[in-house]
């Protein structure tokens, strides 16, 4: 075997799509209907690398190429989940400090148990920390806090791969309560109404009443009149037909209010009016607000969905469209053609990653985690090109578009790019943490080490799986990525993305918590290993 790692020593490139291949080989069996997903290609490059080790061989993948892969996952993440981040960020504050405390919860036991129990150097119980929560820059930051790298490192090696396993756990856990979630998204469906009410009631006044999540797709008064789009400033009549678009439950309350459904539908008869699914490919409609195209100025015709992704949501008039979207039209059958011309629906909307903005953006979030920060100890950190990246793609990804320029990228390259990046990041991690395992389990402390690296992993993983289910009574899929985004692990992420078929809501429970606990994780690393 000497012969062939030297050779995967002296090919890092080889070894990179090595590692992604066999990982996810092993990362599609499954055992009881579970499979570890791209997770199994961080622990099969540690493996690999660690058998290396065995041979005094160093198999690695560059630490640049690993920085560069993270610094994609983490700009698209954020730009995927930009408009939602800050909608639900208010919301966003009670877990984060419950988090933040969970921290100093953790280290305060680490530095109990660490020095008192197994007079271990603090050195130690820092670098345990960092690795315990699957933190680098927090490595770092214990590293320079101590004056003793080399025992850190050894702390970080041991610890690290429970603090994958155990967030893990917690995260399946987690999924496992998420599928009696009440915070999923009501699935979108359309109705057709018959109108019983006499009083004449404006559809603008619905549409408020309903806080502007339902739409109001054709209208036929009487039995045999024209269907047209309706306008806000329309009434309703007796005897009307009406359809309307929105979540399920809130079609039922508005049928229930204003009469009953039809057994007619308005959807089959598409002699006056056409609806038709066209893809957003033109960039001058990318980045704009459905409200700001003035379809029923132009063409007399109504966005009633979006389809991003998997997911379908109303078309609110604030939604902002983005490349790739597939947005459902509504409009008088004599226009759709000219409609279609104005989107584009060309398939280069799928599959553009928009260099501009992923070039502008990459270079603004690595330039941010570069940022020199003063801590309380008078020292200086930086958050890394990680959270800078995804703090930007966030931003980015919430407005869109700066003048001509698009910020955002299409759904399905963004989810491209993520898993891409992620999965180099996991090669060069693994194969970092392997080597450093192999060496650590050499000196006799490494039990110690372990057991310390679990007991603050496990503080972590049952601390944030509580507070979010019974305190903040949080879903069981968000809390799944905020475990994830706590730790700062995407091998989480992606185990929690694969078991949830890409819910959005994993991705947004990530984002939430990532930037502030990559900023808490290393100012506690710090002030832990400068006690």
């Amino acid at each position: 075997m000497t012969s062939v790692f030297e050779f995967l020593a002296a090919q890092p490139i080889l070894t990179l799509f090595l590692v992604l291949g066999v990982g996810m080989a092993f990362g599609h069996i499954k055992i009881k209907g579970v499979s570890l997903g791209a997770a199994a290609v961080l622990f099969f490059a540690i493996g690999l690398s660690a058998w290396a080790q065995s041979y005094e061989i160093a198999v690695r993948i560059p630490h640049e190429m690993g920085i560069l892969g993270l610094a994609i996952f983490a700009f698209a993440i954020g730009v995927t989940s930009g408009p939602s981040f800050f909608h639900n960020l208010k919301t966003a504050l009670g877990p984060i400090a419950a988090m933040l405390a969970l921290y100093v919860v953790a280290a305060g036991a680490a530095y109990g148990v660490g020095k008192y129990v197994f007079q271990m150097p603090i050195s130690l119980i820092a670098g345990t920390f960092a690795g315990a929560t699957t933190n680098t820059p927090a490595l770092h930051a214990a590293q320079h806090a101590s004056g003793d790298p080399g025992t850190a490192t050894i702390g970080y090696a041991v610890a690290y791969l429970f603090g994958v396993i155990g967030m893990l756990i917690a995260a399946l856990a987690a999924l496992a309560y998420g599928k009696s979630d009440t915070d999923k998204p009501s699935p979108i469906s359309n109705r057709t109404i018959r109108v019983e009410r006499t009083d004449h009631p404006v559809i603008g006044d619905l549409y408020q009443k309903f806080d502007r999540k339902v739409t109001f797709s054709r209208l036929r008064r009487g039995e045999t009149g024209p269907i047209f789009a309706p306008a806000l400033e329309d009434t309703l009549d007796k005897d009307d037909l009406i359809t309307i678009v929105g979540p399920h439950e809130l079609i039922q309350s508005l049928a229930n209010e204003l009469g009953h459904p039809s057994t007619h539908s308005l959807i089959a008869d598409r002699r006056f009016l056409d609806f038709r699914r066209i893809t957003v490919s033109d960039p001058k409609v990318a980045g704009r607000t459905i409200e700001s195209l003035d379809l029923d100025l132009k063409f007399n015709a109504t966005i009633s969905r979006v389809r991003r992704g998997d997911i379908d949501m109303v078309g609110e008039p604030n939604l902002v469209l983005q490349l790739g979207d597939r947005v459902r039209v509504v409009a008088p059958t004599h226009s759709m053609k000219d409609v279609t011309k104005f989107f584009g629906d060309s398939s280069r909307g799928l599959s553009d990653i928009n260099p501009i903005a992923m070039g502008v953006g990459m270079t603004l979030g690595i330039l941010l985690g570069e940022l020199p920060i003063l801590t309380p100890t008078g020292e200086y950190f930086s958050i890394g090109a990680a959270a800078g990246t995804l703090i930007v793609g966030l931003i980015f990804g919430k407005i869109g578009r700066v003048g001509k320029v698009i910020t955002t990228l299409p759904n399905s390259a963004a989810a491209v790019l993520s898993e891409f990046g992620l999965l180099v990041f996991l090669a060069m991690a693994g194969t970092v943490a392997g080597g450093q395992v192999a060496e650590a389990f050499v000196g006799g402390q490494w039990w110690k080490i372990l057991v310390l690296g679990m007991l603050i992993t496990c503080i972590m993983a049952v601390g944030i799986y509580a507070t979010m289910r019974w305190v903040f009574k949080i879903g069981g899929t968000k809390t799944a990525g905020i475990l994830g985004g706590a730790q700062t692990q995407p091998a989480v992420l992606a185990f929690a993305n694969g078991r949830t078929n890409l819910d959005p809501r994993v991705a947004l429970g990530y984002a939430l918590v990532y930037p502030a606990a990559m900023i808490g994780k290393i100012l506690v690393a710090q002030i832990l290993g400068g006690l």
